[in-house]
């Protein structure tokens, strides 16, 4: 079926996804002003807001089906740059102003995240058939996440974590995709659900803190990479 035999409405529709996904970078764009500010919470529910959206477009677009009805739009390109500045050039930032590591290492730590996330995005196979992430995936904004709200890590520990996330970017895991699982769906889903609970009740009480929900964050976390080691043996 050719994309001028659609009914208006339909291309409407499917304009409104792609509208829906690139508004991800007004998001992030409120992210940046926040982080430059030192509204550091602010700033992490903007990112939250770009996580939301990049949760639910493909959905949308595959309900619209856009591939078919704007043949000559790339959604998947869209959103790609969207996501490189979400997950990537705004967290690197984010990290670099919170002051997270004294000076070079600073400087060094954003230097490493863009250039290994744009290498990332560059590889063959950065999903994998049976949608799992292969590697780490540039979420460098749950990186950032964890740093400020949730450890209290020493500057050089700080950037000995951000080196390793690094490398594992181009180490063969399996990393669960929690909107497209196929294997054990119910419980990723299940973890990022809880987290997503516990991550709004840090966020709401900050800047006070609470030893149980950042236990809590931090035992999800380790759910989520005994699931990986689970399913990268596989």
């Amino acid at each position: 079926m050719q994309s001028n035999s659609f009914p208006v409405y339909r291309k409407l529709a499917a304009w409104g996804v792609h509208i829906f996904t690139a508004s991800g970078m007004v998001t992030g764009f409120m992210a940046l002003l926040a982080v430059s500010q030192g509204h550091f919470r602010e700033a992490m529910l903007w990112l939250a807001a770009c996580q939301f959206i990049d949760g639910f477009d493909g959905t949308l677009a595959r309900w619209v089906n856009v591939e078919a009805v704007l043949p000559n739009m790339s959604g998947k390109m869209i959103d790609a740059v969207v996501d490189f500045a979400n997950y990537a050039l705004i967290p690197a930032y984010f990290i670099y102003a919170a002051g997270l590591m004294a000076s070079p290492l600073n400087e060094l730590a954003a230097a490493l995240i863009l250039v290994v996330s744009a290498l990332y995005y560059g590889k063959d196979g950065m999903i994998s058939e049976d949608y799992y992430f292969v590697g780490f995936p540039v979420l460098w904004n749950l990186v950032a996440f964890y740093l400020f709200f949730v450890l209290d890590l020493s500057s050089t520990a700080n950037f000995v974590v951000i080196v390793i996330l690094c490398i594992l970017h181009f180490v063969p895991l399996k990393v669960a995709y929690p909107s497209r699982a196929k294997s054990m769906r119910w419980l990723t889903f299940s973890l990022a659900f809880l987290w997503l609970l516990l991550s709004a009740a840090i966020l709401w009480i900050y800047p006070e803190t609470n030893r149980m929900l950042n236990g809590g964050l931090l035992l999800l976390l380790a759910g989520f990479g005994a699931l990986t080691i689970k399913d990268s043996l596989k």
